[in-house]
């Protein structure tokens, strides 16, 4: 399969030679999910519809899949020349060791979103063709997001539930799958996904009757919601059950975005690893949107889940004295690498060549 290499320069001066700018998207067809809320699909997307959450088995290959996560152990221990870090020695799980890793496992600087194993793992035919098949079209982009490497760590405290969802209460409605894929096999004191099952059905019921609680988290985008104890409370009385999402590697792990979740740190022995990939129809984007996604690529810049970067860059990697860590320099280690449909998800070859 031809690949090509991503630069600023190549990206200026090749005029895009795997596929012509101005590429026109197809929109989302009929089958869209939650177009026809009482269809059967006969596969993944009836959990989706019911419970807001479900695990496609298998998306990557599981030989892939152990591929990527060996990938990313040997990307912990020979960071920046190897900072000490040892998979096989617990007593190297110390932040000294490694890059920044936070209590919720993300890691988020270095430009860890364009390491080859994350755009590996985004460009994985079963996982890209799970959320066409929820959107009903092939014309998607994907999200710069980050990666998980939760380590059972002494040295950190361990994460605190933090119940949100991922969507501006204001627009209502089916807008967004997140999705990660895990990579080493992941039980129950294994970190991880937990969902509030069936409750983004709820979600605009909830926020009416929530709209003008005086106790609101604070949010730094429209696009995240949490949950105070009493709006927790008001989930119980629905009915919801808090759900831990268990998976083998290989295995894809989706949620409408109106699903309430949160994760939680190894409280085992096993690390946790997994890459998190959110995809979007092209025509959801706009043509100013999908340029400064271009130029979150040419500069191997980060975005959140959402694939139309509402947002580009991320936050300051600090070490837990509080100072930016030395060691992130905001570049993977090699230049991207893309296959042709990996170009496509990057939604440049749809940027109008006016633009």
């Amino acid at each position: 399969m031809a690949t090509t290499t991503i630069s600023k320069e190549s990206l200026a001066e090749r005029k895009l030679s795997t596929a012509p700018p101005g590429l026109i998207a197809k929109p989302s067809g009929p089958n869209k999910l939650f177009s026809k809320p009482n269809a059967k699909h006969g596969d993944f997307r009836d959990e989706l519809l019911k419970n807001g959450f479900c695990v496609v088995k298998g998306a990557v290959p599981r030989e892939r899949a152990d591929q990527y996560a060996e990938e990313m152990y040997k990307y912990v221990e020979t960071s920046k020349g190897g900072l000490g870090f040892k998979r096989d020695d617990p007593s190297t799980y110390l932040e000294k060791n490694m890059p920044v890793i936070n209590e919720k496992g993300m890691c988020l600087g270095y430009g860890v979103a364009h390491e080859s194993f994350t755009w590996g793992v985004r460009q994985e035919p079963g996982v890209i063709d799970a959320f066409a098949k929820v959107y009903d079209t092939e014309d998607l982009i994907v999200s710069f997001d980050g990666v998980n490497l939760a380590f059972p760590r002494k040295d950190l405290k361990s994460n605190t539930p933090w119940p949100h969802q991922d969507q501006d209460p204001e627009k209502p409605g089916f807008r967004c799958l997140q999705g990660l894929v895990n990579l080493l096999p992941n039980g129950d004191n294994d970190g991880g996904l937990i969902v509030c099952k069936g409750a983004h059905l709820l979600s605009e019921e909830f926020h009416a009757e929530f709209k003008d609680e005086p106790d609101k988290v604070w949010a730094w985008t429209k696009e995240w919601y949490g949950f105070t104890d009493k709006g927790m409370q008001w989930l119980v009385d629905k009915g919801c059950e808090w759900v831990k999402v268990n998976a083998e590697p290989g295995d894809l792990l989706l949620w409408d975005s109106r699903t309430p979740h949160y994760n939680l740190s190894p409280s085992g022995n096993a690390p946790r690893f997994c890459v998190y990939t959110c995809y979007m129809p092209v025509v959801d984007a706009t043509q100013e949107e999908l340029v400064r996604k271009k130029g979150a690529l040419e500069t191997t810049q980060s975005t959140t889940h959402w694939p139309n970067a509402m947002q580009v860059g991320g936050v300051p990697i600090k070490r837990q004295d509080g100072k930016d860590c030395p060691y992130n320099d905001f570049k993977p280690r090699q230049p991207v690498k893309l296959s042709e449909r990996g170009m496509r998800l990057t939604g440049v070859p749809y940027i109008k060549a006016s633009v």
